[in-house]
């Protein structure tokens, strides 16, 4: 059997290593752009200074020398300037701008998810109804976004970027995020699919003729598990906040990844993605954290490890 702490361990050594593979591979692909990366930013027929520009950036010394300049800035919380976006503006301030509104975004999509998990593992919400939530997953979020750009337009007209019609945008994208793709149906069924495989087993049913409360006895075996699937969902949504965002015109990371990888602004477009890297790289901690937690209560729990409550269970 494999030792309980390997699983744990490689998803600890990803989350320090995913860091810092985004903004590298970042790095190598600007370099694998035809031309300099200077005269992209710079074309000398159009703007004068390409050389100082190249110097300024550190775009005159190859990709390692780029990326350890890049990478040790952005450890002390300095990731440069917009060359495009917004030219001239730390992209510090583009970040405290856009961060907070996708976490706020997807922590409002979690909300039906985790009442969904919570409803398919209490039996709350019967099988029957998984249909009409697949249905209603086999609509892209590009679809349900534009629907939901439309009728702000149609609701507020010329006054759409009022402060209540950007509260309307953020409440409309939760909604797209946590019904659109699948999202709110794999959560039922996944969490569903758990916990109906482990009423199965026999612990379960001595749990029961004991007078114990099943899914108490449940939940330190589908912790790892359920973890695992949390952590897909909130990836899910941080992919669907880039198609969402730039639908319904909110200021968040994804749009900000958007804008600044269609102007080639490559110092926005690493920020951005080494901001979704980080936010990846917090959730392997915690499912690696909620793993390591099981195993060393099992560990001290002889009795309950006899009835056979931690097997490795499947997760992301």
């Amino acid at each position: 059997m494999t030792a309980w702490w390997i699983r744990p361990g490689v998803r600890l050594l990803a989350a320090i290593i995913l860091p810092l593979a985004v903004p590298a591979i970042i790095t190598l692909l600007i370099w694998a752009l035809p031309g300099d990366p200077a005269e992209i930013i710079c074309p000398p027929e159009t703007c004068g200074g390409t050389a100082e520009l190249a110097a300024r950036w550190n775009l005159d010394a190859g990709p390692w020398n780029f990326f350890r300049a890049w990478v040790g800035d952005a450890l002390g919380g300095e990731f440069g300037r917009s060359w495009r976006v917004e030219q001239g503006l730390p992209v510090r301030d583009l970040l405290d701008e856009s961060v907070p509104t996708t976490v706020l975004l997807v922590c409002a999509a979690l909300v039906p998810l985790v009442l969904g998990a919570i409803g398919a593992a209490t039996g709350l919400i019967h099988e029957r109804a998984d249909g009409a939530f697949h249905a209603v997953g086999l609509v892209p979020a590009v679809v349900f976004s534009l629907l939901g750009a439309a009728y702000v337009e149609l609701e507020y007209g010329a006054q759409s970027f009022l402060p209540d019609a950007n509260r309307l945008r953020l409440l409309l994208g939760a909604l797209v995020l946590g019904l659109a793709d699948g999202a709110f149906a794999a959560a039922v069924s996944g969490v569903r699919g758990l916990f109906s495989a482990e009423r199965n087993q026999r612990y379960v049913g001595i749990a029961l003729l004991r007078g114990e409360r099943p899914l108490a006895n449940m939940l330190p075996n589908v912790a790892p598990a359920v973890a695992g699937q949390l952590r897909a969902r909130v990836l899910h949504l941080l992919s669907g906040t880039v198609v969402v965002e730039v639908v319904l015109r909110i200021n968040g990371l994804g749009d900000l990844l958007w804008a600044g990888t269609l102007l080639q602004d490559f110092g926005v477009v690493l920020a951005a993605a080494t901001a979704f890297a980080f936010v990846s790289a917090v959730l392997l901690v915690i499912q690696a954290l909620v793993e390591i937690a099981v195993a060393m209560w099992v560990r001290r729990a002889p009795l309950v490890a006899d009835r056979a409550v931690v097997r490795p269970a499947v997760s992301a």
